[in-house]
């Protein structure tokens, strides 16, 4: 499997994050919005593709902010 280049780690781990912050939060909002009902799983994809675009920049941004907070408050 070829490897994607480090120069590209932070758009990456900003991606990831966002796919998976949205992915967790959305469910766990729907799920207590709505509860388990019948189209459970059609209203979780469209609360998980409305917060996906909002996500990803967030986490773009604020992953390199917090990882230079995290440096400097560990030793």
């Amino acid at each position: 499997m070829k490897k994607i280049s480090k120069k590209y780690s932070g758009i990456l781990m900003g991606a990831m994050m966002g796919v998976f912050m949205s992915l967790f939060m959305s469910l766990v909002v729907t799920f207590i919005n709505l509860g388990l009902v019948d189209n459970f799983m059609q209203m979780w994809m469209k609360a998980l593709f409305l917060s996906f675009p909002i996500g990803f920049p967030i986490a773009l941004i604020l992953t390199p902010i917090v990882k230079k907070i995290t440096e400097r408050i560990t030793e």
